[in-house]
This record gives structure tokens, sequence and C-alpha cells, in this order.
């Protein structure tokens, strides 16, 4: 009886593989479909606009945008007009549809690139780059055409090496992650014969061994560990190195490479390399045949990614659950696999990439879990966790476990001699198999549309820049003539205009050598003011990013982000003011505001501050030098108040003394000068202070050019020398 019974399965079993070989692979019969093309915006209906199935009909729209064309369910319809977009839409049933169109015009208007000025233009570059990295991942031609935009943004006469550096390394980001590394190496050579950056030629590395080009990319790999390295980039290089030798299974320099980036790594606190670096060693080892060592660093990226995040950790459970897969350890396979179930519930599937979800969705995780037991020979445990996987993958019409979990319980019902319902799963293995080929069909179409179309654009990129580079050149031989032509008239005049002026010199000689002396002297206060007022700004760089080392050294990365953010709006303010003389007293009171605030951030348990502004002071009336009061707030802090044992005070105002003199004090209830000078060390006494030697330099040829417009003295506070008060009159005029 179970001969008979087995004959039966097996002829119900080659039934459906020789009907299969009879019909067509595509299934439904054809039916007629009606459509309507609109305008998304106007909801006005496109005429003429061409309708067509690859190899089958083509129609056009009529008057009204209506069409009908023959169809079959899952067929591709290409919706083709010059005034849009191409529309392409997968057939999924009968119903008619309507099909919204967004007018390519009205796309160039949102977007425009006409530019009035190089701060405009250099404006619309950034925007536009920007945008190019926001839909990187979401839109790749959308975002190739930012960058074409970002290009077309800056005229050809404002271009720079830094834009057409930075628009190429956005392009081959973007292949890169689109799967055309050809085209990436070709735009990170482009953007690094620009301008050469480091970031640049990591990239460039990567994008050669995706393109399988693995001597050229170690090769560039090497040549960057000759030149000066952040540690994460060398970290970053040694890694790129295990990942190439690891491609081409030299795995002894690969776990090489991979060690010294973990030395790095560990040395300088970078933690998330150090989870990926262990996990890297721990392939490498396994490939290599070491399963004990491989073992060894896959439990240290488990241990260190759960204290990463959730995401990080379930992506790890699933790499080291592959690896018991192949080492046939079915058990510890099956405890992490049920974990990454778990873990992936809690998940945001928005926050996975594409292939990471992929790769840990629940209907594949089951179906591993099941492939397990059934190595194990436990059909009937296999049997629920494939029935969920097919499910699931039902569900979210992932036809390739799909597929792969029917065959696969069909198997097991074979295995355990229930024939009937193995014959049931083949029946739906087969009609999986013939959808997913169609299916299959259709993304191999449309990679092959995706390639050329990114290969379009690109090309339209390179045509951009070739002639933008003619178009310069032309202007440049444009120039040179045209400066030509000037010079012979200038020839011609500076022989007329030199007789005149040397009768005229005759004549000055005498009074420019009375006024030279002055002019001289008026010219060396004006270099002498402006090369202090050069030297604070490093000056006053140096001494805050210390501030922001000294957060980052602590790991307080949420301190430092914000300390940077207020730093940042206190440079930008600086830096606009850093070419004047002059600038009102509000902007100063603004920046000096700014500037203690963020002493404060970092010094909040050494002190509190208030700012005190007399009502009566007219601020339109009265300027002041720019950063000529930061380095007496600054001394107040670093050398007074910060080195105090219980919470002191730094009091700054400003009085009005007349209509003409406003009175500036800076007082603090620190250690005093006294004792801030003992505290220094050695090396601190052999060097004098920057911003107190500026300043006191700065006002005295101020005073020297303005008739004593700022008078200034520091005292003690207290008469055990505690504490020190700085005072400054300010004149009007």
């Amino acid at each position: 009886m179970r001969t008979i019974t087995a004959i039966f399965f097996a002829l119900l079993i080659a039934m459906p593989i020789l009907s299969s070989a009879q019909v067509q692979r595509r299934s439904p019969d054809d039916f007629v479909l009606k459509g309507v093309v609109l305008e998304e915006d106007t909801n006005k209906p496109i005429p003429r606009v061409n309708i067509e199935i690859p190899g089958g009909g083509y129609t056009t729209t009529n008057g009204a945008g209506e069409f009908s064309i023959s169809a079959k369910i899952g067929d591709e319809l290409i919706v083709r007009s010059d005034d849009f977009e191409t529309v392409y839409y997968t057939i999924k049933d009968k119903q008619d549809i309507t099909i919204r169109v967004k007018d390519e015009i009205s796309l160039e208007e949102s977007m425009p690139i006409t530019t009035n000025s190089r701060n405009e233009a250099e404006n619309a570059f950034n925007t536009f780059i920007d945008s190019a990295k926001f839909f990187l991942k979401k839109d790749a031609k959308k975002s190739i055409e930012y960058v074409t935009r970002s290009l077309e943004a800056i005229p050809g006469k404002a271009s720079s090496r830094r834009h057409n550096s930075i628009a190429f390394e956005t392009l081959g980001d973007i292949n890169l992650h689109w799967n055309q590394p050809d085209l990436a190496v070709d735009n990170y050579k482009s953007s690094i014969s620009s301008q050469s950056r480091t970031d640049v030629r990591i990239k460039l590395g990567r994008a050669y061994m995706a393109s399988n080009n693995y001597q050229e990319s170690i090769s560039a790999y090497e040549a960057l560990l000759k030149v000066n390295l952040s540690n994460y980039q060398r970290v970053e290089v040694y890694e790129g190195l295990g990942d190439t030798y690891k491609a081409i299974n030299d795995l002894e320099k690969s776990v090489a490479s991979y060690e010294q980036a973990l030395g790095l790594a560990t040395r300088h606190k970078i933690t998330p390399k150090i989870t990926d670096l262990n996990s890297k060693i721990g392939e490498a080892y396994a490939k290599g045949g070491a399963p004990a060592q491989a073992e060894q660093y896959f439990d240290n990226s488990l241990n260190l990614a759960k204290k990463e995040n959730k995401k990080r950790a379930v992506v790890e459970q699933n790499k080291v659950a592959d690896f018991y897969n192949q080492n046939q350890d079915f058990d510890k396979e099956i405890q992490l696999r049920t974990g990454i179930l778990e873990g992936v519930s809690s998940l945001d599937e928005k926050s996975l990439e594409e292939g990471e979800a992929e790769e840990i969705s629940p209907q594949r995780q089951n179906y591993k879990i099941a492939n397990a037991y059934v190595a194990q020979d436990k059909y009937e445990d296999a049997i629920p966790f494939l029935k969920k996987s097919i499910e699931e993958a039902d569900e979210k019409e992932d036809l390739v476990v799909q597929k792969d979990a029917t065959r696969k319980l069909s198997e097991v019902y074979k295995g355990i001699g229930d024939f009937g319902k193995a014959a049931e799963s083949y029946e739906e293995y087969v009609k999986v198999v013939d959808e997913l080929y169609i299916k299959k069909e259709q993304e191999l179409s449309q990679a092959a549309r995706f390639s050329r179309e990114i290969a379009l654009k690109q090309n339209r990129i390179t045509s951009l820049e070739n002639e933008r580079v003619l178009n310069e050149s032309r202007y440049k031989l444009a120039f040179e003539n045209q400066e030509l032509i000037q010079k012979n008239n200038r020839t011609q005049k500076w022989i007329i205009g030199s007789l005149i002026l040397i009768a005229v010199l005759l004549l000055l000689t005498a009074y420019y050598q009375y006024k030279n002396v002055r002019q001289q002297k008026y010219a060396n206060n004006l270099l002498a003011l402006k090369s202090l007022r050069t030297q604070m700004n490093p000056h006053f760089i140096f001494n805050a990013l210390n501030s922001v080392n000294s957060f980052i050294a602590s790991n307080d990365e949420r301190t430092a982000n914000k300390y940077l953010s207020d730093f940042s709006q206190l440079m930008r303010a600086v830096l606009e003011n850093s070419e004047e003389d002059f600038i009102p007293l509000a902007s100063e009171i603004e920046l000096l505001k700014m500037y203690t605030e963020l002493e404060h951030f970092r010094f909040r348990d050494k002190f509190d501050y208030e700012f005190e502004v007399d009502e009566a002071i007219n601020m339109k009336e009265f300027v002041i030098p720019p950063m000529l009061l930061q380095p007496y707030v600054e001394n107040a802090v670093w050398h007074g108040l910060r080195y105090k044992d219980n919470k002191g005070k730094l009091l700054i105002r400003f009085l009005s003394v007349s209509k003409d003199s406003v009175k500036i004090i800076i007082e603090d209830d620190g250690i005093g000068r006294k004792r801030s000078g003992e505290l220094k060390t050695d090396h601190q006494k052999r060097q004098k202070s920057k911003g107190m030697g500026n300043i006191q330099k700065r006002i005295s040829i101020l005073n020297e050019m303005y008739k004593d417009k700022v008078d200034v003295w520091v005292e003690n506070v207290f008469e055990n020398e505690e504490g020190t008060r700085v005072v400054l009159n300010l004149k009007k005029d």
C-alpha cells in the first residue's frame, strides 16, 4: 500500500512540472484596461500621452485624457510624455485606473537657479546639495537631478574646485548606494581631481572594492596610510583593507588589518567601530575555518551590540545565527533567531536599511528556524514555523521566502509520510514560482531601465561640466584679447598723462613731504590695529575650542553638541564684526552676553553672572572696538572664578556717566590677581597673556588716534587682594 501511495505522490508531483512547460508564464487572460491621465495639481486631462505595455499593446490618450489597452494582470504600464516624468505602473487588478502626473515645468519653476550675487549662488548650491543628500536613499533620479541643479546654480566664472569636488562626491555617494560602483569610481576620481580630500579618497577605495577592482582598492588604502589621518579615518582605512582582503580570500591579511583597526578603535574609544570590527574578525575566522576563534569574536560583538541599540543588536544576532548554522550548532542558532523575532517586533521598520529589513524579517527568521529543526530531523517542530513564515511572507509579498518555505513544507510533509499535504504544498509552490518569475522579470526590466536612466543623468552632469570648461576657456580668450587692446590704449594714455603728471608732481612734492609723515604714522596705526584685531580671533577661537575639547574628552557628546551649536552662533557674530574698527555698543553687549553664557554653560557650578545695562544709555550713539571686553570677562572666569572653592559672582555693568560717556565695570569676587599669579606654572609665567597684551596695545593706539577715547584701569575689590574690578570709560567721540 505504501508503494502505491509513493507512486501516486510522484506522479502528482510530476504533473505540475509537465503542465507548466506547456503554458505561458503570464497566467491571467487578456482584458481591456481603461484609465485616464490627469495633471496632479489642476486635475486637467492630458491628451496625446503615450501608453505602452512592453512587448504588448500601444495607444495614446484622447482629448479627455482617457485610454484603453489590452493587458494582463502583472503587466507593466508605461505612461510617457515630454511634458512630465515617465510613470511606470504595475497592473494588479482589472479595475479602471487614474494616473496623476506632475507637470515638469512646474517642477522647474519650483527650483529656480537664477541668482543675482555670489552669495545667492553659494546658498543655492548648498541647498541643492542638501536636497540631493536628503533624497540619496529614497529617490536616486531626484537626488542626481538636485546635484545637476547645484552645478547649474553656480555660474561658470564663479564656480570653484570646491563646488565641483562636493558635487561629484555626492554623485559618487548616490551611485555607490544604488549599486552603480563603476559610476561611483568615476565620480570620486572627478571629485579628487578638483580637490583632493581624504574622506573622498577613502570612499574611492570602497567603490573600487564594490566594483571588484580589488588591487586598485588595496593600493588606494595603502597610499592613505602614508598621509596624515584622523584616528577615525585611520580605523576606516584599516577596515577597508580588511574588507578587500576578505573579498579575495586573503584571510590572514584580512584579520591582521581588522585587528589594526580594532586596536585603534579601542584605544580611542570609537565604540560603533569596535562592535563592527569584532563582528568582521569573527566572519573572517569563520570563513577561514577557525570556528573557535570566530565564536570568541562573535560573543564580543553580540555583547557590544546589545549596549548600542535594539536595531544593532538584532542585526548582529542574525549574523551570529548564520555562523552557528554553518557550524551546525542548531540549538544556539534557534535560540538566537527566537530572540531576533522578539526584537524585530519592537523595531520601527523605517529605521532599518532595505537589506537589513529583508534579512531580519519575521518570515525569513521563521523559515531559518524551521530549517534548523529540519537539519535535526525534527519535522514536527519545523511545521509551525514554516506555516508562520508562509503566512507572513504572503502578507508582506515576499515571494522569495514564500517560495522557499512552501517548497520546504512540501518536503517536510513528504518526510513524515503525509503525501496529500505534500502534494498540496507543492502545488502552492508551483504557483508562487510562476508569480515570482513574473516579478523577477519585471524587476530585471526595471533594473535595466534604472541603470540607463542613471547613466543618462550622469552624462548630463558630465556634459554640463565639459560645457562649463569650454565656456571658461572662451571667456578667458576673450578677456585676454580685450586686455591686450586696453593695454595698448593705456600705454598711449600713460605717455600723455606722464608728461602732465611730472609737472604736477614737481609742484606737489613739497606738500606731500609734509603730509607724508602724518599719513605714514596714521597708516602704521591702522595696520597695527588690524594686526592686533586679527590676532584676537585665533586667540578667542583657541580658548573656546578648549572648552569643546573638554566636553568631548569627558564623552559628554550631547553637551558638546549643545556647546558647539551656541559657539557657532557666537563665531558667526564675531566673524561678521572682525573687519570693523568699531561696532555699536549694543552689538558688543550682545556678543559679551553670548560669550558669558557659553563660559557659564561650562562652569555653571563655579559662578553666576549678572548684566546691568543703564536704560539712560543711548545705544545708537556709542561705538566700541569689537572684542574689547571679552578678554576681561575671560580673565575673570579662567583666572579668578574658576579656582574659587565656593560659587562666585561675575557682575558686568554699563553705567551712563554723561551723555558723552559710559562707564563699563567688569567685577568678580574670584581669588584675585596675586593668588592667580601664584597658581601659574613655570611655563605659564614665561608666556605673556596674548589676549590682555593685545587689548592694552589696541587701547593705546586708539587713544592716540582718537584722543583718549577709552580709559581703563584694574583694581582689587577687597582689601585681602581678592576679587578683581576692571573699569573702562568709553567716550562718544
